[in-house]
């Protein structure tokens, strides 16, 4: 008997129709003789209507209140499956993530998990019952209710996984894997058998929408084995794993890129030990992640500081950057919202060489600007005009996947 987590996003159980075939998919594994542990998230846009309800009410609603409020759009729907799958005759059992013991810190709103008691959803499994649990939420030591940022269904699903540990984690979404990119930027794109957690990582982190990056690290770090397929058809999918050597045959896995991002410059900054440690450590306080990082050459013993961060945090941390500012005696502050990201990924390029130039070649050749780079191992990030992000997915897409040279 095998212990599966299955995990169902909004668009998986959308409707009524969308949750009685979720509800099937469960009871197949159920008569294969293994044990299901379901993991769901809010309806469809549930989530985004309550948020627009808070926001007709206040343009700054309390990130405590924010997370009662969203928490109830799983609780919808964790309740449906288990009406669906008890009238088909089976035993179902729902539960909020509270109620599971999954524990967290009190960072509203993008809260991490720091354990689960799997007591009760172990003593349900041993009574023949499918087990549902909320995605997305969780509680504090002292019992309020937080939720776990965009995509935390995923993580919720991964973390439950490593706890119990779960022979098989399916995360089931409208795509039926993991493509070499967007195909509704690239028709041509190719669904992947099979990526390691590292490049999963980065296509994540990158702006990836399938899996969110916090979802990876925690299966990395347990080793759990993903399986990202689709709620609408029985197709094998994709599946994230532990790196082995045949990966690094392929160069580029894969091309991501990110429209959620807005850049800060910091003009004129004095050119002295610890200024860059305020400033970041400033808006690290404010629970604010940074990306990419370039500190220009010095002039005048001044420097340039640039950076980006989602458009979500643009503005907390722009009023954060026009502060340091005046306290720091910089010139002035700059800011540009009409920016995208554009990245390539692949554990291939660990032992190849060339990506990089064939990128910016890329680019070049269709006209399009880059203002930042930024690089590891196995990623080469461009910011560019959000205006030729299309284009610039569509150009590196082609040259360096399907247009690739064996070895670049």
């Amino acid at each position: 008997m095998a212990l599966v987590v299955q995990k169902f996003g909004g668009s998986s159980v959308a409707d009524t129709d969308k949750i009685k075939n979720v509800a099937r998919k469960a009871l197949r594994e159920k008569e294969r003789g293994n044990q299901v542990v379901m993991v769901v998230s809010a309806m469809g846009k549930t989530t985004d209507g309550l948020i627009n309800l808070a926001h007709q009410i206040s343009d700054d609603p309390p990130a405590r209140e924010m997370d009662m409020l969203m928490s109830t759009g799983e609780q919808v729907t964790i309740a449906l499956l288990a009406i669906a799958l008890q009238s088909m005759g089976h035993k179902a059992i729902s539960f909020t993530g509270p109620q599971v013991g999954i524990i967290t810190d009190a960072v509203h709103r993008k809260a991490h998990i720091k354990r689960i008691n799997v007591k009760k959803i172990k003593e349900s499994l041993d009574i023949g019952s499918i087990v549902i649990v909320a995605g997305f939420q969780g509680c504090t030591e002292d019992n309020d209710i937080t939720t776990l940022g965009r995509g935390g269904s995923d993580t919720t699903a991964v973390a439950l996984a490593a706890a119990l540990k779960a022979d098989v984690c399916d995360i089931y979404t409208d795509v039926d894997g993991i493509y070499t990119t967007d195909p509704h930027i690239c028709s041509n794109a190719r669904k992947l058998e099979k990526i390691s957690y590292d490049e999963m990582l980065e296509l994540a982190s990158l702006g990836a929408k399938v899996l969110i990056n916090r979802s990876v690290e925690l299966a990395k770090n347990w080793n759990v084995e993903i399986q990202v397929r689709s709620s609408f058809n029985d197709n094998p999918g994709t599946l994230v794993k532990k790196e082995d050597k045949s990966m690094e045959d392929v160069v580029v896995s894969g091309v991501a890129y990110n429209r959620n991002e807005a850049k800060i410059s910091i003009v004129g900054v004095p050119d002295r030990p610890g200024i860059a440690a305020e400033v970041f450590g400033r808006i690290s306080d404010s629970h604010i992640v940074v990306d990419m990082i370039i500190q220009n050459v010095g002039y005048n013993s001044r420097n340039d500081i640039s950076f980006t961060v989602s458009k979500e945090d643009f503005a907390a941390t722009l009023k954060i950057a026009e502060t340091l500012c005046k306290e720091l005696g910089a010139e002035k502050v700059i800011s540009d919202e009409k920016i995208a990201k554009v990245s390539v990924v692949g554990v291939g390029m660990k032992t190849h060489c060339g990506v990089a130039a064939k990128m910016f070649r890329a680019l070049a050749e269709n006209g399009i600007n880059i203002e930042m780079i930024s690089t590891s191992e196995i990623k080469i990030s461009c910011v560019i005009r959000e205006s030729d992000l299309d284009k610039a997915v569509q150009a590196i897409h082609n040259g360096l996947i399907i247009n690739a040279e064996p070895g670049i």
